[in-house]
């Protein structure tokens, strides 16, 4: 029991960066694109991605340190560390994957975003948590397998998405998307153009 509050601790403290790095980079990512900045638009995903990775490296790196936060229990230490690759890689990802998610939203995907993950998480990653915990029997590290390949396969997808993605393309978008809904787009001024 003691194991499982420690690891759900170490989720919400990194969920409540990469959320804050979500919202975040979804109005940089917006804004830039608004005012044609596409080079600007990609230096945020970067940095927005590399530091959200870091936080997840940072875990892996303590995962045996980690528990000694919250007991001083030596055999509940050394039960979390045991699941400390799992939980890394957990915290990796869900580090990550809410910072792509708001690059998407950002660049005017949400329906997108939607979809993938519908099918990520309820098509692919809840069955397979449901077989690994409970026909394989491996319990509640099956069902934490199963949603973290979900989280593999978004957070993939995603990747993809924006690896591919034409920024310059996006910020013309962007551009046709504000004067569709009535909004006045601003030339550049002489100054500016300097």
């Amino acid at each position: 029991v003691e194991f499982c509050c420690n690891s759900t601790n170490y989720n919400i403290w990194t969920l409540m960066v990469s959320v804050g790095f979500n919202a975040a980079v979804s109005v940089r990512v917006a804004n830039e694109l608004g005012a044609k900045h596409p080079k600007a638009a990609k230096f945020s995903v970067v940095v927005a991605v590399t530091t959200s990775a870091a936080v997840g490296l940072v875990t892996l790196l303590a995962r045996k340190q980690l528990p000694r936060l919250f007991t001083d229990d030596e055999q509940v230490v050394k039960e979390a560390a045991k699941l400390g690759y799992l939980l890394a890689a957990t915290i990796g990802l869900n580090s990550i994957q809410p910072v792509l998610s708001g690059v998407a939203i950002g660049a005017g995907w949400q329906s997108l975003v939607a979809w993938v993950n519908i099918g990520c998480y309820y098509l692919i990653g809840l069955p397979l948590a449901a077989v690994f915990g409970f026909k394989l029997k491996l319990n509640a590290t099956g069902i934490w397998v199963g949603m973290l390949i979900g989280t593999v396969l978004q957070t993939v997808i995603l990747f993809v998405i924006l690896f591919r993605t034409k920024w310059q393309k996006e910020a013309m978008l962007a551009e046709e998307r504000v004067r569709n809904w009535g909004g006045n787009v601003e030339l550049p001024t002489v100054q500016e153009a300097r």
